[in-house]
């Protein structure tokens, strides 16, 4: 399969003209799609630059989003899953291998009983920054490479832009998956 250029991108934009329909569909596709292979390589080299600690990207991402300074005290399980944007089903998979690595710890919230509150353990946060962070951040470096501050920006600024509307998306199918119920 050849490689997609920005060469091909901009014959694609003037086959279809800037704004017709076709030119949007194929767009779409061919930036969704390179979105999903991201997605995947992302996972698959990710782990791989990690799994020495024993982590996978999943743990990663869920290590990484409780190491930040204001979580001192932990996250609800649901506000995790939120800021994840995964289901909670698939993060208690996750959270209960970190608990049985004694990586993280998870207790009753004391202003809501109902609700489980996760933290890192003192273990985990130290194997967190002294061992994962450095290998994390080689990984970085490569998968940036070629990339400068101003293109990891732009990149950046698109990537906010899809995922606030696959949010809106996701928002307005659970309010009528609720309403149909």
């Amino acid at each position: 399969m050849s490689s997609l250029t920005s060469q091909s991108i901009d014959k694609s934009s003037q086959n279809y003209g800037e704004t017709s329909h076709g030119a949007r569909v194929e767009l779409s596709n061919l930036l969704l799609f390179r979105l999903y292979q991201c997605a995947n390589m992302l996972h698959k080299t990710g782990t791989r630059a990690v799994e020495s600690e024993g982590l996978t990207t999943q743990r990663w991402a869920v290590l990484g989003a409780l190491s930040r300074p204001e979580l001192d005290h932990g996250m609800a399980v649901g506000d995790l899953a939120r800021y994840l944007k995964v289901s909670r089903q698939s993060l208690a998979g996750v959270v209960s291998r970190l608990e049985s690595d004694g990586l993280v710890v998870g207790a009753s919230d004391p202003i809501d009983g109902r609700s489980r509150r996760l933290r890192l353990t003192d273990i985990g946060r130290q194997r967190w920054h002294d061992q994962a962070l450095p290998l994390i951040h080689g990984y970085y470096g490569q998968a940036t490479a070629g990339l400068s501050v101003d293109d990891m920006a732009h990149a950046l600024h698109y990537l906010i832009r899809l995922l606030d509307n696959m949010t809106a998306m996701d928002e307005d199918q659970t309010l009528r998956g609720a309403n149909a119920g």
